[in-house]
């Protein structure tokens, strides 16, 4: 008989099976927005709606990152909003750590934590989520001390 997995194996799973979903070759990602253990939004990156996406047509490149996709997190939010699902004091698990931008979405959202299973190269989130008030919880082990 398998082991049952943890709450937070639980959630990141789901997450990277949501990545699966994603759009940009240069990197698949997926979120999860949960609350009191039930999930209440989803989101991967991918193009804007309506227009092709990357695997389709390419990337959109500037400055080494591709701008075409909406990236996960702000689409699980947006997801939420689109559906009048209240978010505010969930919690969201990304396979990767959040861009800036999508920090700042987590943030005033009121989303009081995020996991994450991989470092993906934004350390300012380590002191804005201290001074926030949100936990980061590093599920893969590579997040940089502060």
């Amino acid at each position: 008989m398998a082991e049952r997995v943890d709450w937070n194996r639980y959630f990141m799973n789901i997450a990277a099976e949501v990545a699966s979903r994603s759009t940009c070759p240069r990197k698949h990602v997926g979120a999860v927005i949960v609350r009191d253990r039930r999930i209440l939004s989803t989101g991967y990156n991918g193009s804007l709606r309506g227009l092709p996406h990357c695997d389709e047509v390419g990337c959109l490149m500037e400055e080494g990152h591709c701008i075409a996709t909406v990236h996960a997190e702000a689409n699980a939010i947006l997801q939420a909003a689109m559906n009048g699902v209240r978010i505010e004091g969930g919690e969201i698990y990304t396979t990767a750590s959040p861009c800036w931008p999508c920090f700042k979405l987590i943030a005033n959202a009121g989303l009081s934590a995020i996991s994450f299973g991989e470092f993906y190269r934004e350390p300012r989130i380590l002191e804005y989520a201290e001074r926030a008030g949100i936990r980061l919880i590093d599920l893969g082990g590579g997040a940089p001390r502060r």
